[in-house]
């Protein structure tokens, strides 16, 4: 399914990510509280959906999801490990699985490294500086599931 990411259900759900209450997203946009809500349900029905269809075309085994957040939790049927969809504004919508790979090494790396770093801005997760992103990966998911408790 396709996330509208530039439609207004969406940046209201980038506001509510954010921190934000439906009272001040209305007053911010100048509609009613009644019309965000609405509109939250609305995206957050899309992003369920897009996170389930995900999870099924990856053959990842649901255990939780939060839509406000915009990620899953899950295991990966084939890889035999966790697995994690997340909903970013910048990235779309990204599957990583745990592992333990040589990131010095992989043509990825520095892609790897921004996307961790913008996950964890658009989550307000504050990250300690390092530059493996398997460590950065593991605090940005320890703190996700932290989050969740």
């Amino acid at each position: 399914m396709f996330l509208p990411m530039n439609e207004k259900q969406f940046g209201f759900w980038k506001m509510r990510r954010r921190g934000m209450s439906n009272i001040s997203i209305a007053n911010l946009i100048g509609i009613t509280r009644q019309g965000v809500s609405q509109a939250l349900r609305a995206i957050d029905e899309k992003i369920e959906t897009s996170l389930r269809e995900m999870a099924k075309a990856n053959r990842i085994q649901i255990e939780k999801i939060n839509v406000e957040k915009g990620v899953l939790f899950g295991r990966s049927i084939p890889f035999q490990t966790n697995a994690y969809i997340f909903v970013s504004e910048k990235h779309g919508m990204q599957v990583w699985y745990e592992h333990d790979g040589d990131c010095i090494s992989c043509d990825e790396f520095t892609k790897c490294i921004e996307f961790i770093w913008d996950l964890a801005a658009e989550l307000g997760i504050k990250l300690e500086k390092t530059q493996d992103p398997t460590k950065m990966a593991e605090e940005l998911l320890a703190k996700i599931r932290e989050d969740q408790v």
